[in-house]
């Protein structure tokens, strides 16, 4: 044990030492988070809805802020637990041994939801973002703990366990789970407070755990008063979650997308669609997001317009419109033509409308908000790409394959192998001597095709 630093005149407590250094590590984690937010917003170039403040320290207030609140909340529910002796002696409230993690939390908590409404953030979102902070803060504070020789437990006179180390490790542990959460939620479409949530599930569990070999007198059913406190802990994050990611989940993929986009901007990653024998590394391919096409297949849209020079191009599921201004981009390249799209989903094509809006291709465009199955289509048709609901791809080429140019050009996205009902649907149409077909491998699979009737 080493509970005091001697140097020279000065005395310094190492629990002093070892909180002053988890709250550092904390807040530069939590700076690390700020700071690939603001990234991602300066690569996709869209501000999005939730806020990312503009300053580049504002990890190191939060957790200097919230550190203090935990320390101040921790050291008084400390005190309350022994009332007669706060009352026999107030000047118990200030010292440097003595402090209840319970309470800490709570301290940490209020503080937490007075910055966010400060900085602009969702509270729930805001507190997804400061778990793995608060989780490498307190498996630091922990070493103090064993310096100091606070925690360290037996069950025998010959035999201590070093529970303070066991924290340490197992904490960071959870530090690095939840900053993975995190990485996935920029990436895609998470429930705001499906981190925090997790993290009292894993903060419950890990101190359940551990109250298992002190040597504390036991209570009800054999267990601590803390472990009790703890299994409400569980019980609550897991319900919470249960319920944010039902809810969460009962909104339609769709709307969920949108609202991440809306919310993260457009976020380039590695394709993460699994292998198939025709694509086995779809990790070469690039995404934005699960519903969009690869971004690689995006630069293809473009440059078949511009190689094929089509006056006349009809896309079935504008979804987020990235495709769509792919094709709008070639066709303002060459300089003629135009985009008619149709999306059946209000809310999807309402964000779809204001990306075309402010993107300054909108000359090229037509967007419809209605059926693929149901959109007239005037004039000869150069160029087909066929990419709503799988169910209707099939559907949407018989249908607008009489006023297919026989020179143009048919595209029928997700047709891979894993995808079968797209694919399927275009052998159909070749079987039947309705279009020739090849199958492109990309990861979500792409087939190219043209009418035959006609052709000389």
């Amino acid at each position: 044990m080493i509970p005091f630093l001697h140097l020279g005149p000065l005395t310094i407590p190492t629990f002093v030492l070892t909180v002053a250094t988890g709250l550092l590590a904390a807040a530069c984690l939590l700076q690390a988070d700020f700071n690939r937010r603001r990234a991602q917003f300066v690569k996709s170039g869209q501000p999005g809805s939730a806020a990312v403040p503009s300053h580049h320290y504002e990890g190191f207030l939060i957790a200097g802020v919230t550190g203090l609140a935990a320390l101040v909340g921790a050291r008084l529910y400390y005190v309350l637990e022994s009332p007669r002796e706060l009352v026999a002696a107030p000047s118990v409230l200030i010292g440097w041994f003595g402090f209840a993690w319970f309470g800490g939390f709570l301290g940490g908590v209020v503080a937490l939801v007075y910055l966010a409404q400060r900085f602009g953030i969702p509270t729930l979102e805001f507190m997804d973002r400061c778990s793995p902070a608060a989780a490498v803060g307190y498996a630091i504070g922990r070493i103090g703990s064993l310096l100091s020789g606070d925690g360290n437990q037996g069950v025998a006179a010959e035999r201590v366990h070093l529970m303070p180390l066991y924290e340490f490790l197992i904490w960071l542990a959870i530090a690095a789970f939840l900053w993975h959460l995190g990485a996935k939620a920029l990436r895609g479409p998470k429930a705001k407070g499906e981190i925090f949530f997790n993290y009292l599930i894993l903060a419950g569990a890990a101190r359940f755990m551990i109250e298992f070999i002190r040597s504390n007198p036991r209570s009800f059913f054999g267990f601590l008063n803390a472990q009790a406190a703890n299994l409400a802990f569980i019980l609550a994050g897991a319900g919470l979650l249960w319920r944010l990611k039902s809810r969460y989940h009962a909104l339609k993929k769709e709307h969920r997308v949108v609202e991440h986009i809306a919310a993260r901007g457009d976020v380039l990653q590695p394709e993460y669609h699994r292998p198939t024998p025709e694509c086995p590394h779809p990790e070469h391919w690039h995404m934005y997001d699960s519903m969009t096409a690869e971004v690689e297949v995006l630069d293809f849209l473009k440059a078949l317009v511009t190689t094929v020079k089509p006056e006349l191009v009809v896309e079935t599921g504008t979804f987020s419109g990235l495709s769509t201004l792919s094709i709008a981009e070639g066709l303002k390249a060459n300089g003629f033509g135009s985009v008619i799209t149709c999306e059946l989903d209000p809310k999807v094509f309402a964000a779809a409308k204001q990306r075309f809006d402010s993107s300054g291709l909108g000359q090229w465009i037509d967007a419809r908000n209605e059926s693929s199955l149901e959109m007239n289509v005037e004039g000869r048709i150069d160029f087909l790409f066929s990419d709503s609901d799988a169910s209707l791809r099939e559907q949407e080429v018989r249908r607008f394959l009489p006023r297919m140019n026989p020179n143009g050009v048919i595209l029928m996205h997700d047709a891979s192998s894993s995808m079968k009902i797209v694919r399927e649907g275009a052998l159909r149409l070749e079987a039947e001597g309705l279009i020739s077909v090849l199958l492109l491998p990309t990861p979500r699979g792409l087939v190219i095709a043209q009418k035959r009737e006609g052709r000389s």
